[in-house]
Parts: structure tokens; C-alpha cells; sequence
């Protein structure tokens, strides 16, 4: 019997998934807030808003870099263990024990 998946860490495609998921979410979130910033900049806002959100799509944008820096990683690692299946078959069929 198959083993299903309890959490979306559970293989490395549901793994992907889920960062590609939040990197869509922080995104958004990253539109939202720049919108925030443009309207505090037009209505005069105090300084402290204005820097406070600021300071969040700073943060916002270092998460997106590392969002994106972790689907290469994991989309790294599929194509590695596709490469290392797809080798041990290979070496299956041609084994000379398989003869």
C-alpha cells in the first residue's frame, strides 16, 4: 500500500508546490504594500508610516529573492533524482548479472 503524503513536505514535487504557492502569496503581498506606500506618500502620511512600510517591502522583497532562490533548488533536485533513477535503471538493464 502506497504511503500518502501527511504534510506538503512529504516528496520534493508537493515541496515545490508549496514554495511556488508562497512566493505567489508574498507577491501579492508585495503589490498590496507598495500600494499602501504609494497611497501614505500621496496623502502626506507621517514619516514613521512611510518608513514602517518601507522597511516591510524591504523585508518582503529579501523573502521574494529567497522564494525564488528555493524553487531553483528544489526543481534542482528533482531533475537530480530523476537523473540518479533513470541511471540505476539504465545500469539494471545492462548489468551483466542481468544477462
Amino acid at each position: 500500500m502506497a504511503r500518502r503524503p501527511e504534510t506538503p513536505f512529504d516528496n520534493i514535487e508537493s515541496s515545490h508546490e508549496y514554495v511556488t504557492l508562497l512566493a505567489e502569496a508574498v507577491e501579492l503581498a508585495i503589490s498590496e504594500v507598495e500600494a499602501d506606500l504609494a497611497l501614505a506618500g500621496s496623502e502626506g502620511a507621517n514619516n514613521r508610516r512611510v518608513q514602517a512600510l518601507q522597511l516591510v517591502l524591504f523585508n518582503l522583497s529579501k523573502l521574494r529573492g529567497h522564494m525564488s532562490s528555493s524553487r531553483r533548488i528544489l526543481n534542482d533536485l528533482r531533475t537530480l533524482r530523476r537523473l540518479l533513477l533513470a541511471e540505476r535503471s539504465l545500469d539494471d538493464k545492462y548489468s551483466p548479472a542481468a544477462d
